[in-house]
């Protein structure tokens, strides 16, 4: 783990410390947690804006073979 200072508010100061004191956990455990479910949601949000952005991008293509017929050439028969 490397070591890292941050500064918080009071409020959040206080809020963290009602936090230790009702899980039991460190203070340092929870910053962690909180960390990394900020980094999943984003990362969640992240992936989908770029598949979001990717939808329709060869809709207008029309150099690329008919892959309904390429599909049909392969189902047995």
């Amino acid at each position: 783990m490397v070591r890292t200072q941050i500064y918080l508010t009071e409020e959040e100061r206080a809020g963290l410390g009602a936090l230790v004191e009702a899980t039991g956990k460190k203070q340092a455990q929870l910053i962690r947690e909180a960390i990394d479910r900020l980094l999943d949601t984003t990362s969640d949000r992240r992936c989908a804006s770029v598949l979001n952005s990717a939808i329709g991008m060869w809709r207008d293509r029309n150099d690329l073979p008919d892959f309904n017929a390429a599909r049909q050439s392969w189902d047995r028969s």
